[in-house]
């Protein structure tokens, strides 16, 4: 019996599915294949996403949350661990986080960044 359910905790973790990020930040870069997509800049506690010297969108810093804006208009909110869109839950940040290897706030605007078409 317990060599049974030994032998089933092994099967299961093989199965499991390897988590690998499409993008990874280093840095300021966020990279894909080793290569730089986005550089990340901030000031103060509001962070930008540039690529190839052009603003692709903002993370402003507004009380307890972030907005993400994009072209000056605020596209969605992060707090609490999720990424809100008109008030209703989008996504998490950690569904932002399996795709950007990033810091939480960075990943997220990257993520709705994406989801609008402006990365």
């Amino acid at each position: 019996m317990k060599k049974m359910s030994m032998l089933l905790a092994a099967l299961s973790l093989a199965s499991a599915p390897a988590f690998a990020a499409d993008y990874k930040c280093n840095g300021n870069r966020v990279e894909k294949g080793g290569s730089t997509q986005y550089t990340v800049r901030t000031s103060g506690s509001d962070i930008t996403i540039e690529k190839g010297g052009s603003t692709r969108g903002k993370a402003v810093k507004r009380g307890s949350h972030y907005a993400v804006e994009v072209g000056g208009s605020t596209q969605a909110t992060i707090e609490n661990g999720k990424i809100l869109k008109g008030g209703s839950s989008w996504a998490s940040v950690s569904d932002a986080q399996r795709v950007y290897d990033c810091p939480d706030v960075v990943a997220a605007t990257l993520w709705v960044l994406d989801q609008k078409g402006q990365l």
